[in-house]
């Protein structure tokens, strides 16, 4: 399945990152342990394990990272 949109976003409460992946009217959440200063690259990648993980594909062009 393609994933229409992936967004990594910070998680105050928990302290860690949140991966969002969208496809259709389905959306999955999932944790991922990185430094909160970590840089694009690591949480690019971080993303990318966490889609194909759970069994989409997505472009790269389609991640997001927020702040």
């Amino acid at each position: 399945m393609r994933a229409n949109s992936v967004e990594v976003s910070w998680d105050s409460e928990k302290s860690d990152w949140v991966v969002r992946i969208a496809s259709g009217e389905e959306v999955i959440r999932r944790h991922c342990k990185a430094p909160k200063d970590a840089d694009e690259k690591t949480l690019r990648a971080k993303a990318e394990e966490t889609v194909k993980d759970e069994g989409y594909e997505a472009d790269p062009t389609v991640v997001s990272i927020k702040r």
